[in-house]
């Protein structure tokens, strides 16, 4: 069934590149190992995904992804000022240094150090991408039934 098109309930497998517009590949699957997925799944972004739909293996596609559909706009709000105190002492803190915090319901949150001082450290939990015009190349390597078992 080479002519499956890509559907809920399918897996595929792809080559990808994801790229800010103009500039260099964030992430790319081309000349490594291809991703495998379930569409649906999560793996994508729903943007992405969505664009996905109806394609067949063989199909090579570059799309343009506004930040609304690929990591979002940029918030103020993510970005904010912690006491120099909260830190270790003997912690180098540097601005582009990722630090993980814990969330409210104590799941993993990685911030960027933007601003260090004496008295405080601003730190931005806006995810690197955001705000961002994004091309997202793929090649389609297979369309399949989506199997029982998950691995």
């Amino acid at each position: 069934m080479t002519d499956m098109k890509i559907a809920p309930g399918t897996e595929i497998t792809l080559h990808f590149a994801l790229s800010i517009v103009g500039g260099d590949d964030v992430d790319s699957t081309f000349g490594a190992k291809p991703a495998t997925f379930n569409y649906g799944d999560g793996s994508l972004l729903p943007g992405v995904e969505a664009k996905l739909l109806g394609l067949c293996a063989g199909a090579s596609e570059t799309f343009t992804l506004a930040p609304e559909d690929a990591f979002g706009q940029r918030n103020p709000a993510n970005i904010q000022r912690f006491p120099r105190s909260q830190f270790a002492a003997d912690m180098a803190l540097e601005k582009g240094l990722v630090i993980s915090f814990a969330d409210a319901a104590r799941a993993e949150l990685p911030g960027v150090v933007s601003e260090v001082s004496d008295e405080s450290v601003m730190v931005d939990f806006n995810h690197p991408l955001a705000g961002l015009n994004l091309t997202f190349r793929v090649e389609i390597l297979k369309v399949s039934a989506q199997s029982a078992v998950k691995s």
